[in-house]
């Protein structure tokens, strides 16, 4: 990239020159070092002075001899003409050192457009019904692009005017960015401002009952005000199924999705009975829809009754069966009959009979 030079014509600043008051160099003072060329340099104020340039420059140093570049840019002074500057001011004697030209850049500070959108934004947080900075969407009435301060402003953006109108969505904010002389740079921006969520939005139309796949939503940033306050996310969109007609392009609410149906009326479903130990299962036909969760009737095929059960999985509808209780024990047991004591004798001895 070409530098751009600095046109000489017209770039004396006279009002800043110090020639009345710069005293003219001692050829006898062998203490003084000779002035050197420096082949670049960069200033931080908008004039290019004599100390910028030489080295070991004395009283000359802070007369002023050209306009600085633009902030943040640099510009090229070839080295004859500024040799000739030099001259006129006194100056005489400077060693180039072989230098053709002089590189100038001009210091700045840059405030980025993204550091102002959210300086904007963060200033206008909570006010007149706005939510989150982060939520806030910003329309400037010029286009915002990095801006480039003198270098001396180090200064944080400090708000000192905030205004939003929520009626019609205008903002007014003021920022002061303080300078390391103790002035200050003013900022204003004006425009409109939004609060907005994200949202999950079709990426085309459905039909009641549609349920909802991974490529038929994508998640985008819509007004508020559009969606209301039950906007859904994408997360909770895939999967579910539609309660009603929606176009391709339109953001989903909560109210709009429901638990797929698991089971449809008239469907073939496998009905499970299940109990302690016991997992039985068998034919039969779903008498209405249901998801997860739902209580259904089903029509068992096998003994033509119709039963409830809760559908618990895509065609399948589970009974618990209650487990029998088993009866309680009496409060006391009855105690053991001792043995007769003739039984407790050897069964090889004779018994006798008693007579009579």
């Amino acid at each position: 990239m070409m530098l751009r030079p600095l046109l000489l014509a017209g770039l004396f600043v006279a009002g800043l020159l110090l020639a009345a008051t710069a005293a003219p160099a001692h050829a006898g003072d062998d203490t003084v070092a000779p002035p050197v060329l420096r082949a670049k340099i960069s200033v931080s104020s908008d004039v290019v002075r004599i100390g910028d340039v030489v080295d070991n420059a004395g009283t000359f140093t802070q007369i002023a001899i050209y306009r600085a570049p633009d902030l943040g840019t640099t510009g090229s002074l070839p080295v004859a003409q500024v040799l000739t500057t030099l001259r006129a001011q006194g100056v005489i004697g400077v060693d180039a050192k072989d230098i053709k030209q002089i590189t100038v850049t001009r210091l700045a500070r840059t405030v980025e457009s993204k550091e102002i959108e959210r300086a904007v934004a963060q200033a206008l947080e909570h006010r007149g019904g706005l939510g989150d900075a982060a939520n806030i969407s910003l329309t400037f009435d010029r286009d915002v692009q990095d801006m480039r301060l003198d270098a001396g402003n180090t200064g944080a953006m400090q708000p000192t005017s905030a205004r939003y109108e929520p009626r019609n969505g205008r903002f007014d904010v003021t920022f002061q960015i303080a300078n390391d002389n103790g002035a200050a740079a003013q900022l204003r921006f004006t425009g409109s401002a939004i609060e907005t969520v994200e949202v999950a939005v079709l990426t085309r139309s459905v039909e009641r009952s549609d349920t909802l796949k991974s490529a038929d939503v994508v998640t985008e940033r819509r007004p508020r005000a559009e969606v209301g306050a039950d906007a859904a996310s994408r997360e909770q969109a895939v999967g579910m199924q539609m309660r009603r007609q929606i176009r391709a392009g339109q953001p989903l609410r909560a109210a709009d999705l429901a638990k797929p149906d698991l089971v449809q009326r008239d469907q073939a479903v496998s009905i499970i009975f299940q109990t302690a130990g016991l997992y039985l299962t068998t034919r039969g036909k779903a008498l209405e829809n249901g998801t997860e969760g739902d209580i259904v009737s089903v029509l068992n095929v096998q003994s033509k009754r119709t039963v409830s059960g809760t559908v618990t999985g895509r065609g399948q509808v589970t009974i618990q069966v209650a487990t029998p209780q088993p009866p309680s024990e009496t409060a006391s047991a009855a105690p053991e009959t001792p043995a007769p004591t003739a039984l407790a004798a050897d069964s090889h001895s004779p018994v006798t009979s008693k007579p009579e």
